[in-house]
């Protein structure tokens, strides 16, 4: 009997983890992509006659907490209308057990692979100001991701962003605590996703407070560090922490000694800088308060005037006046050189 090769064994095991549609309106295009918890599919739904991103829960659920997860990340970004968050069409469960929902199918780049194509940086900022709006609408609403980072964030076909994966988000209290969006089912055992003492979240990109496991200490300010990890990585490239160095900055931000970095480059203007490292701050009282404090910084820098984060020199703060108001400048130079020489010529 002659060996299977690995691409015959891959779409085996495709055949085999593909779900059974029989009863939805669902008809399954072509594989997507693959987590830990699900698959999603472009499915085309055929009482609409529209393609659509089809998640399915990996396995039938057996006595785990991913059922419930599923149907809370559901109903999570159900509540959340806004146009940077995808849109959930239809939730339910498959006849082998496995939970299910349909959401807008977007055609775009994730961000890590837009950033790699876009070099306007001001482009980027302005990118980056869409995705601020939609965490901040989401923590208007009492929600926060949690598990922001740029493969977590789509760019449509014109340019718009979408925050996606609302896989381990959770809901807030006035107090500030983390709490499951959706109450658990009865007899069912405490989400492990705002347990104290879990560490959920992605390294590299996770803040020290998720890092350490304290689900208490997770607050918007949780969601303010992620995007600044994002915004980092839209000026540099790479994430705050390397892939290398995620499990030693995990360790250590346990032991409560992870240092946060200093500096990012000499290619980023330093108060764009200040507002990175302000975002990513390793305390959360150090960081912005709130997404729109983020926001605005940005805002500010883009407009060329000064920024929360950072004191300016009087030498900056001459320099960023020239810049903004340049063209005014290089006039009243023109016309005192014009000036000049013709007061010189008069006196000849």
């Amino acid at each position: 009997m002659s060996n299977l090769s690995d691409d015959q064994m891959r779409r085996l095991r495709d055949l085999v983890d593909a779900p059974d549609l029989t009863g939805t309106r669902y008809r399954i295009e072509r594989r997507i992509a693959v987590g830990g918890m699900a698959t999603v599919y472009l499915a085309h739904d055929e009482s609409l006659d529209r393609n659509v991103a089809l998640k399915v829960l990996s396995l039938p659920d057996s006595g785990t907490d991913l059922a419930p997860r599923m149907l809370r990340e559901a109903r999570i970004v159900a509540q959340l209308e806004h146009p940077a968050i995808v849109p959930i069409h239809d939730v339910g469960t498959l006849s082998d057990g496995r939970v299910f929902y349909s959401m807008k199918f977007v055609q775009g780049q994730t961000l890590d692979q837009q950033v790699a194509s876009q070099s306007n940086l001001n482009d980027r900022l302005r990118l980056f100001l869409r995705i601020c709006d939609a965490v901040a609408f989401a923590h208007s609403r009492g929600v926060l991701h949690r598990d922001l980072k740029p493969s977590n964030i789509m760019v449509g076909a014109f340019g718009e962003a979408l925050v996606m994966d609302w896989g381990i988000a959770a809901n807030v209290r006035e107090s500030g605590e983390a709490r499951p969006a959706v109450a658990s089912t009865a007899g069912s055992s405490p989400d492990p996703v705002t347990q104290d003492g879990v560490v959920i979240g992605t390294p590299g990109y996770m803040s020290p407070e998720q890092a350490a496991g304290s689900a208490k200490a997770v607050d918007h300010r949780t969601d303010v560090y992620g995007l600044g990890t994002v915004l980092y990585f839209m000026l540099t490239g790479r994430p705050p922490v390397s892939d290398s160095a995620a499990a030693v900055a995990i360790d250590r931000a346990i032991r409560g000694e992870i240092t946060p970095p200093r500096s990012i480059n000499s290619d980023v203007h330093r108060t764009l800088e200040a507002v990175c490292l302000k975002a990513i701050a390793l305390r959360t009282e150090d960081r912005y308060d709130t997404v729109d404090a983020l926001s605005r910084d940005i805002s500010l820098y883009l407009d060329g005037e000064p920024v929360s984060a950072r004191v300016e020199r009087p030498w900056e703060r001459a320099g960023r006046w020239i810049n903004k108001y340049q063209f005014i400048v290089i006039i009243a130079l023109v016309y005192i050189i014009v000036r000049f020489f013709f007061l010189l010529w008069r006196g000849l």
